[in-house]
């Protein structure tokens, strides 16, 4: 059975968008690289949210900073969370740790390797997809990502 990720991380005032885009891209064919390896994903997106935008949608101002971003990781998974983060850890610490400068709290909680217990509270907390009313999931297949590559 699929379980949902919807981490939300509210970035430090003065953020730079471009900048935690750009980190992002740096990192894209490690992150598709470890994911597939992982292989209990079955979708995994990054997306940047604005709060200060009726539709959430960030904008490039000016000066090219914000105060309201949110970096949002949305994922579909395969087993237990703690190994799911383990997992994430493992492969992809340097990522979180990329990521996590541009966060709330994140200083506190690099690098993730050395602090999975403090990564994995921060998620449980940051996770809309844990707490009423977005725990709901609706899965319109019961097989794993590894069913699922072994039937195709």
């Amino acid at each position: 059975m699929t379980s949902p990720l919807s981490l939300m991380m509210p970035c430090l005032p003065g953020t730079s968008l471009v900048a935690v885009a750009a980190t992002l891209v740096e990192a894209q064919k490690q992150i598709d690289a470890a994911l597939e390896d992982i292989g209990t994903v079955h979708f995994a997106r990054f997306l940047m949210l604005d709060r200060s935008q009726a539709n959430l949608q960030p904008q490039l101002k000016s000066a090219g900073t914000s105060d309201s971003l949110i970096i949002g990781v949305v994922t579909e998974y395969d087993g237990d969370f703690n190994a799911y983060i383990q997992d994430f850890v493992t492969q992809l610490g340097d990522v979180f740790d990329a990521l996590l400068k541009f966060v709330v709290g994140g200083a506190a909680l690099t690098p993730v390797i050395n602090n999975v217990p403090a990564f994995q509270a921060y998620i449980t907390v940051n996770d809309a997809s844990q707490h009423i009313p977005n725990n709901s999931l609706y899965a319109a297949y019961p097989q794993t990502v590894q069913q699922i590559l072994a039937a195709v």
